[in-house]
């Protein structure tokens, strides 16, 4: 029995809403940057692999870092179009955070969910801030919206909560990561 998500987009059964590939990384705007190019100048599977694990062009501790890492910005990336991807690599900081936002939300449902469901409602009620309880609400409610989803460790949840909670500082949306406050954007 099919459902529709707030991004407009259908699960079906056996399907898996939420995922935890969020934990990877926040918006790595100077990686997408990276990423972007490589997109742009659609290189081939061996000067992809050249680029992330001999040149290390996103300056990674391990190659599997990198492979990581470039995994998750590509598949952020690849849900847009080109034009997406040379706001990113060429436009100023704002546009191009604001652009791997867009990519980043159109690829986390999890995020995107965040957004709508509890950073939206926030902003409508004039809070000042968020808070840790409304993370741990929304992260509760997650089960209800997606069946197939597995039991998360703490620790998972907890390294959700710092990428989103960062993905929100960083897009402007919130001063810091500690206080909360939500700023207009």
């Amino acid at each position: 029995n099919p459902s529709r998500n707030p991004n407009s987009e259908m699960i079906t059964a056996g399907q898996m809403r939420y995922r935890a590939d969020i934990t990877a990384g926040s918006l790595k705007v100077a990686e997408s940057r990276v990423i972007a190019d490589l997109l742009l100048k659609q290189v081939d599977d061996a000067a992809w692999k050249s680029a992330l694990e001999q040149e290390n062009l996103l300056q990674t501790r391990s190659p599997a870092t990198a492979r990581r890492l470039g995994r998750l910005i590509r598949n952020r990336l690849e849900t847009m179009t080109p034009d997406l991807w040379k706001l990113v690599r060429d436009g100023s900081a704002t546009v191009a955070t604001h652009a791997c936002l867009a990519a980043a939300v159109k690829h986390s449902a999890l995020l995107a969910d965040f957004f709508e469901l509890v950073v939206k409602e926030q902003y409508r009620m004039f809070s000042e801030r968020l808070t840790n309880q409304l993370w741990d609400n929304f992260i509760d409610d997650c089960q209800s919206r997606d069946p197939e989803l597995p039991q998360w460790s703490k620790l998972t949840i907890n390294r959700l909560k710092s990428s989103v909670f960062q993905i929100l500082q960083q897009a402007g949306y919130i001063d810091s990561t500690k206080s909360l406050q939500l700023q207009t954007v």
